[in-house]
């Protein structure tokens, strides 16, 4: 137990990405009741927290994003209990502000020198989530600013789901392609092109370099 604590206060970013990958398995069996909103929200709460903590970690300002985060998680248990318009919308702009906070802070402690530690390599995948994160909070934004942004295959004159959003989110941002949610309003076509650049520069700036620092390291011992 007090080597898995260890390890875990030394590599926060692999904390943060497991419990980051653990909710998208969890979150499908939290949609369409009360309880499983709480429960949701709870969920989110506690990446926030992780979040925060990775970010305290790297060159990022702890204070921006604990102004950002306490709002957020205020807006989240709101939000659980009586959700509205205005607050979905905000909700969806101030946790999509956070989260790219992090993933720029993050981003900022992997490119910070020329050796590559265990934590930034998992560092690596937790920022590609944050991103993916923070865009389907965008997509939130977006779709209740200008209501039917997305279609579907399946009830497409309905609002998409968190679970739909994210689901986007990732396939966008992976260039996989494998979405049936698709963007049908300039607002969400605007958001989905900038969320594939992301991913585009991701893969070619950080993700590469990481590898070539990796590569160079082994060639060298």
């Amino acid at each position: 137990m007090t080597s898995v604590l260890g390890h875990a206060r030394r590599n926060p970013s692999a904390v943060l990405l497991v419990v980051q990958l653990l909710g998208v398995l969890v979150y499908p069996a939290m949609e369409g009741s009360r309880s499983g909103r709480v429960a949701f929200e709870i969920l989110g709460i506690v990446v926030l927290v992780l979040a925060v903590f990775s970010v305290r970690a790297t060159p990022g300002l702890t204070w921006v994003s604990v102004c950002l985060g306490i709002p957020a998680v205020m807006l989240s248990l709101l939000d659980a209990f009586n959700p509205t318009e205005p607050i979905v919308a905000i909700s969806g702009a101030l946790h999509a502000a956070f989260y790219f906070y992090a993933a720029y802070s993050l981003l900022r402690y992997m490119l910070s020198d020329h050796e590559v530690s265990v934590d930034e390599l998992f560092a690596t995948g937790a920022t590609f989530t944050l991103v993916a994160w923070g865009f389907a909070y965008l997509y939130v934004f977006v779709q209740v600013l200008v209501p039917g942004s997305f279609t579907a295959a399946v009830d497409p004159a309905n609002d998409r789901t968190w679970m739909e959003l994210l689901f986007l989110s990732f396939t966008t941002l992976s260039s996989t392609g494998l979405s049936d949610i698709v963007p049908i309003t300039s607002w969400g076509r605007s958001v989905v092109m900038l969320e594939q650049l992301a991913g585009l520069g991701y893969v070619a700036m950080v993700v590469s370099r990481l590898v070539g620092l990796t590569i160079t390291k082994r060639s060298n011992t």
